[in-house]
């Protein structure tokens, strides 16, 4: 399965959007966590509309909202705005409450369809590799970055990644639990040096 030219597009779009996005943190540009999301997609048989849509999912968190929805509604098809929509967990700025918005999100992927479960899971597997990373170089320091620290940021990727494998039997279940699974016992050492 080729991919097309609207992929080329599509890095185009994601570049406009996160040009000047950084990783939390880290001073990392933001696009290279969008192109690693869509390449877990893709090696795992995302089609060509996933594909975009990982690429994508961040786009109307970061940019403006229903406004950018639509306009990746016009470029790139319904199906790719509809995937990033069931992806995003807040269109308007300032985002609503973190833990009512996380709640809401992981209620919503219990039942969210074989794509989108794809592009979520992807999503938080390099997301929570990334933290591990981080976890080595910066100690507990690296939970200042989150909005939910140290406590919040765990219970939410063990919530969603639970979440995520309900009526949903992919690889990237055992990839994400065993991710958030070192994640937890990273901290937890760091937690307890003794």
């Amino acid at each position: 399965m080729a991919y097309t030219s609207r992929i080329v597009e599509a890095f185009a779009f994601a570049h406009e959007i996160h040009a000047e996005h950084t990783r939390k943190g880290s001073g990392v540009p933001y696009i290279t966590h969008v192109m690693a999301v869509a390449a877990i997609v893709g090696e795992h048989g995302g089609d060509e509309d996933t594909f975009i849509a990982a690429l994508l999912h961040d786009a109307v968190e970061d940019g403006d909202g229903y406004a950018t929805l639509e306009r990746i509604r016009s470029q790139f098809g319904s199906r790719v705005a509809e995937l990033i929509e069931a992806c995003t967990d807040a269109f308007v700025k300032p985002k609503p409450e973190w833990r009512e918005r996380k709640e809401r999100f992981i209620a919503a992927m219990r039942n969210a369809n074989f794509d989108v479960k794809l592009i979520v899971s992807a999503d938080k597997l390099h997301n929570v590799c990334a933290t591990i990373g981080d976890c080595a170089l910066l100690g507990e320091e690296v939970w200042m970055r989150f909005t939910g620290r140290r406590e919040g940021t765990l219970w939410y990727y063990a919530a969603i990644a639970q979440a995520i494998a309900e009526n949903w039997d992919h690889p990237l279940i055992g990839d994400l639990a065993s991710a958030v699974e070192e994640l937890q016992r990273v901290s937890d050492a760091q937690a307890d040096p003794a």
